[in-house]
């Protein structure tokens, strides 16, 4: 169980969400079926979804986990068909997944530091950065093809991405995850334009930094302290501190809440401890 932020009612509606074997929306995932919705979670780890699924069933909410390849079209209609039968028609879809890639990263901040037997902006591999755009960008199209359908019938529904940080300024050493996520941003002010006359909002939310399992060793020292890039990053957060998982949540249910935020579609939503409002003086 999680403490829940709002006190808005789900039920009745049916959430899908890629990603979902993430720490983020598996956090949503839970969010969602402990406010009565009816939550597919999907993941290139069916195992990972399939263990939250259990334990969501098991506190007696409802929610049903799918291995899902989200750059697969064929194999999303696969899985969609399951959703159908399973739960019913998609009323809100969240477009979790993507990610990084280390053949899409430099390894020094700027040219003038490289150094010998240094991955820099030269050696980028050119299949890492497509790897990142199609993870992000087409991770997120495809998904909207194929459950975005069952809401033009309905007339009505709203997708929710996630965008970054990234996408306002890029951060040095990912270039191509900054550049995809910026991709990300300027597809939901599209894909909100696009569907306004059926009656779909779309929004995302630009999460701040948070520490997980894949970059804790990146942010901290084995003794706790954090690491240049950690102290650059909290030196540049008015706020002093990580965004917890739990902290997007609130915004989560309240964007996809078509009575609290009915007119409110194209938003990309800063959560980051104000590190988007600081100049650094």
């Amino acid at each position: 169980m999680i403490k829940l932020p709002l006190n808005i009612d789900y039920k009745d509606k049916v959430v899908v969400i890629t990603g979902a074997g993430g720490l983020i929306c598996g956090a949503m995932a839970r969010a969602f079926a402990q406010s009565g919705a009816s939550v597919a979670a999907l993941d290139l780890n069916e195992e990972a979804v399939t263990k939250l699924a259990r334990e969501l069933n098991e506190e007696g909410f409802v929610c049903r986990g799918y291995g899902a390849n989200v750059l697969d079209p064929e194999a999303l209609e696969v899985v969609h068909q399951r959703v159908l039968k399973d739960l019913g028609k998609c009323d809100i879809l969240v477009n979790g997944a993507g990610g990084n890639n280390p053949r899409a990263t430099t390894d020094n901040e700027y040219q003038h530091e490289a150094q010998e037997g240094k991955k820099s902006f030269f050696d980028l591999d050119p299949s890492g950065v497509d790897f990142v755009f199609k993870l992000n960008f087409q991770g997120t199209l495809l998904p909207t093809q194929v459950f975005a359908k069952d809401m033009v019938e309905k007339n009505c529904g709203c997708i929710l991405n996630i965008s970054s940080m990234n996408a306002y300024t890029p951060l040095t050493k990912i270039p191509a995850y900054s550049a995809a996520k910026a991709g990300i941003s300027n597809f939901t002010q599209w894909l909100a334009t696009h569907f306004a006359g059926t009656n779909i909002r779309c929004n995302a939310i630009a999460p701040g930094f948070l520490v997980s399992a894949q970059n804790r060793s990146l942010l901290f020292n084995e003794d706790g302290t954090p690491t240049k890039r950690s102290a650059k990053i909290l030196n540049g957060t008015p706020m002093d501190r990580y965004v917890d998982a739990s902290e997007l949540l609130g915004a989560t249910l309240f964007l996809c809440d078509n009575n609290s935020a009915s007119a409110i579609t194209g938003v990309v939503l800063p959560i980051d401890c104000g590190f988007s409002a600081y100049s650094g003086v």
